[in-house]
């Protein structure tokens, strides 16, 4: 590379950062338009609408109603965040909190009213006109009431038969773009509503869709649909495509709801939340680029320039994507800087080999790139098809997680692979060309890892029987393994008055440590705007309890007991979500499990990293249940990390066994290859895992309470992952070998 072109290299990469940094702070525009500050953040972090519905009727609703209702609205309202949250509220209210926006007539109006919807024929059977248009009020009637339609047999589906409604466009039969909504039928609605047009259809009749006290669209039937599938066309707009499909969506509810109150309430942790985690972020980035500088050199410099530049797009990306940003996803951008030195380590690694074996630098830069990229690929890959499968079978918050996990992986690759790359070459152009500016390694002494299997082993085995003993005698004593939060096992919701209004950080030094000594737990505050009020979500509180909270609340802060209300609520998290994370979860390993079968040719290499990622996750629950550390919506995401964080270490690993399995020559040991891959990557495991656990560590010291909560297990489980992919991959995986020994066309 000549020097001209070097210096045009390092300028455009320079440009590129200053740029991408500029836009973070101030956006594209005079107005900020772009910047960091218009990231959409959940509700821990900037609060949001908080809207509460009451079941329309007298009698109590069924608990399976009531939660078929509570899931099927936490599916719609994931269209405004996929950290939207819904819970019930007392016996026949349903709570939904939905982050970042502060327009609580916007959201009830595009959401709309859940109640039930009807479609129904023009006539009945006896050829009776059931609506008609009418000139004055330019638009449909109905001429009986519902009751009465019900009894004649004129409704012929309800909402819940409809499985899926969204605005579409599409070519009419003269190649024309038409604007409609696109109905897709549950199965038990295919059938009706295959009988309904069927009918309309012969009798040369409309079939009309009525919600909330008016028909919201008739439409005529050409023929018989048989097939479930529907399109209402045409439509005026796309916009109003949209809003006739979210109607038809919220009609297929089970209960019919009516709005009982809306508010806007304030985040839940607030702005010393976001500011200590910025704090620890930029110490850990500091720490991890000072000693990626000591370790290696002037590579060690081109990293820094790469990684400042990966969190720089992180940052304009998440807003460009609309990602929510809640605590635990800052957590886990930071997290991500820590991992995304992986690449860069694993590539550095193999220059210094080369630079052993004697190569020039110009050849061992080219050659440590072209033997990192395997490993690199496989292990991002492996992670990424996990991300790819939350993203689709996941939940909300799960959703949310992948995103950034995704977003975090395609970026590292990004850095490592060609902006480093770059920037070393346009360097050694410059006159970087002596072996001391990159380090030369060092033959380590291979260590028998695979003869040490039984301590291993013995260690693993240990811990897990251990904790799962503890979780076991907490069982007995408490009920529960797990010191469960509010968000899965519900509480209690009570709403205060106070005489003047409070900061949410005046709430967190003056009452709520009050609160906890009544109660003997952690607590959750929102504040609501413009008014005094400040709900306090606790574990289930009893009676007696209740009024001693109340009491302790009047002596001590003035506040009139007829204000204050308490609910009990369920849990945010719901079974739906726990299955859901779950199979989400195993069809992902099922992926992973097949990408490395096709990649290393070995079922067992596939077994082994699953083996070491489940030791990983059983050793992290088992310190959540002795340590007795809070499981809220952060645990799921630390489970998530792990897995990601395990699998990736232990595929870099594997990825060298191949390699010199490779090369093996007949008088050579499997068991000594396998032992000296292990010692050769080991220096590159132990960086990693130190450079992550920095990263982690300064969010413990520098984080608030919650963010501590994250971060803790998370440490346990960054040293779980570097001990388990170093010491019990490979010996699971010989023992596998052992025990089923490959086919001559396998070896």
């Amino acid at each position: 590379m000549k020097k001209s072109k070097a210096i045009v290299i390092l300028l455009c990469i320079l440009l590129l950062l200053l740029g991408v940094t500029y836009i973070d702070f101030y956006g594209v525009d005079g107005k900020g338009t772009g910047s960091a500050s218009d990231i959409s953040l959940g509700l821990d972090l900037a609060g949001g609408v908080s809207i509460t519905y009451q079941v329309v009727g007298e009698e109590e609703p069924d608990p399976t109603e009531m939660s078929d209702t509570i899931a099927k609205l936490q599916k719609r309202v994931e269209h405004y965040s996929t950290e939207a949250i819904v819970y019930q509220e007392g016996s026949d209210r349903i709570n939904i909190e939905i982050p970042g926006v502060s327009d609580a007539n916007a959201i009830l109006q595009e959401l709309g009213k859940p109640g039930v919807l009807y479609f129904i024929s023009e006539t009945d059977d006896a050829g009776n006109v059931n609506y008609e248009y009418q000139s004055d009020k330019k638009a449909y009637v109905l001429n009986k009431t519902i009751e009465e339609l019900q009894e004649n047999g004129s409704i012929k589906l309800v909402g819940t038969d409809v499985l899926e409604a969204k605005a579409v466009t599409f070519n009419d039969n003269m190649n024309n773009s038409e604007i409609g909504v696109g109905l897709t039928m549950t199965p038990e609605g295919k059938e009706k509503f295959a009988e309904a047009t069927s009918i309309a259809a012969k009798k040369g009749e409309t079939l009309a869709i009525y919600y909330d006290g008016e028909l919201i669209s008739v439409a005529g039937v050409p023929k018989a649909l048989t097939d479930g599938q529907a399109t209402i066309s045409p439509m005026e707009s796309f916009e109003k495509a949209e809003n006739l499909a979210s109607t038809i969506r919220i009609g297929g509810l089970q209960l019919e709801l009516e709005e009982l109150h809306s508010k806007v309430v304030g985040a839940q942790l607030g702005v010393e939340a976001i500011s200590t985690s910025l704090k620890a972020g930029a110490i850990g980035f500091v720490i991890v680029a000072l000693l990626m500088i000591a370790v290696y050199f002037i590579s060690g410099f081109v990293s820094v320039i790469a990684l400042s530049l990966y969190v720089a797009l992180v940052v304009l990306l998440i807003y460009g994507f609309d990602m929510t940003l809640t605590l635990s996803g800052i957590a886990g951008i930071i997290l991500s800087i820590g991992m995304a030195v992986d690449a860069n380590v694993i590539i550095f690694a193999r220059i210094r080999e080369e630079l052993a074996l004697g190569k020039t630098v110009s050849s061992a830069i080219k050659i440590g790139y072209e033997k990192a990229l395997s490993a690199i690929l496989d292990g991002n890959i492996t992670t990424l098809i996990a991300a790819g499968v939350l993203l689709l079978l996941g939940p909300g918050t799960v959703k949310g997680f992948a995103q950034t996990l995704a977003l975090g992986i395609g970026l590292s690759m990004f850095t490592a692979l060609i902006v480093t790359k770059y920037v070393m070459l346009a360097l050694y152009a410059l006159g970087f060309q002596s072996e001391k500016w990159y380090g030369v390694g060092k033959e380590p002494k291979t260590f028998d890892f695979l003869g040490k299997k039984k301590l291993f082993f013995g260690i693993s085995g240990a811990l897990i029987a251990v904790g799962l003993l503890v979780m076991v005698v907490f069982k007995v004593q408490t009920g529960d393994m797990l010191n469960y939060s509010l968000e899965f096992r519900g509480g209690t919701a009570t709403t205060v008055t106070f005489n003047e209004s409070r900061t949410l950080e005046e709430l967190n030094k003056e009452i709520v440590p009050v609160i906890e000594d009544v109660i003997g737990s952690a607590v959750q505050i929102q504040t609501v705007q413009d008014s005094n009020e400040v709900i306090f979500k606790t574990n289930s509180l009893d009676v007696e309890t209740r009024d001693e909270l109340n009491q302790v609340l009047a002596e001590k802060f003035a506040v009139d007991e007829t204000l204050i209300t308490s609910e009990t609520i369920s849990s945010t998290i719901s079974s739906e979500m726990k299955s859901d994370t779950l199979l989400a979860v195993a069809v992902a390993i099922i992926g992973m499990l097949i990408y490395i079968r096709i990649r290393f040719k070995d079922i067992r290499f596939g077994v082994s990293s699953i083996v070491a990622l489940l030791h990983d996750v059983l050793v992290v629950v088992a310190f959540y249940g002795v340590a007795r550390v809070s499981v809220g919506n952060t645990f799921i995401a630390c489970l998530l990390t792990i897995v990601g964080y395990s699998i990736n270490a232990t595929i870099v690993i594997f990825d060298r066994v191949r390699e010199n399995m490779a090369e093996m020559k007949k008088k050579d040991k499997l068991e000594d290859v396998v032992n000296a891959s292990i010692t050769r990557t080991l220096s590159r495991s132990i960086f990693t895992s130190l450079t992550t656990l920095v990263m982690v560590a300064t969010l413990y010291i520098f984080g608030v309470t919650s963010i501590r909560d994250f971060a803790l297990p998370l440490m346990v489980g960054i040293l779980c992952g570097g001990f388990s992919s170093v010491c019990l991959a490979g010996p699971v995986w010989m023992m596998l070998r052992d025990k089923f020994p490959p086919k001559p066309d396998e070896d």
